[in-house]
């Protein structure tokens, strides 16, 4: 058996905000969209354009507070064309949270305060 990744998911408290955060942050697109038919849950797949891996966005409508990330070591990381761009654009958004210059690597925050590595396309 050979098995091949499809999506990621991540837990979401602001479904409008955090699809807004990837569109502007990482410029990742609504590929479909399924609500529960009474209205529960909505999910929300984005992709990048370029490969079938996509996040899914799970938003609960009765979810009353954030979610406790604990000490959130997951994350999810992503290659860039011009990192330069990129940095400017999440320094602008002020949602860099860590920095390893040794690494050429930087992370950004999103919303909920998931973690997402962002390293140049031409990464060696």
């Amino acid at each position: 058996m050979k098995a091949k990744f499809l999506h990621n998911n991540l837990n979401v408290f602001d479904l409008n905000k955090s699809v807004e955060f990837y569109q502007k942050a990482l410029g990742l697109t609504e590929v479909r969209r399924k609500s529960a038919a009474d209205g529960s849950f909505t999910l929300v797949f984005l992709g990048d354009g370029q490969t079938g891996h996509q996040l899914e966005l799970t938003w609960i409508r009765d979810r009353k507070e954030p979610y406790n990330l604990g000490d959130n070591e997951i994350h999810l990381a992503f290659s860039v064309p011009d990192k330069d761009e990129a940095y400017a654009l999440h320094k602008q958004m002020g949602c860099i949270c860590y920095e390893n210059h040794d690494m050429d690597l930087y992370f950004i925050a999103d919303p909920d305060g998931y973690w997402l590595e962002i390293l140049a396309e031409n990464r060696k």
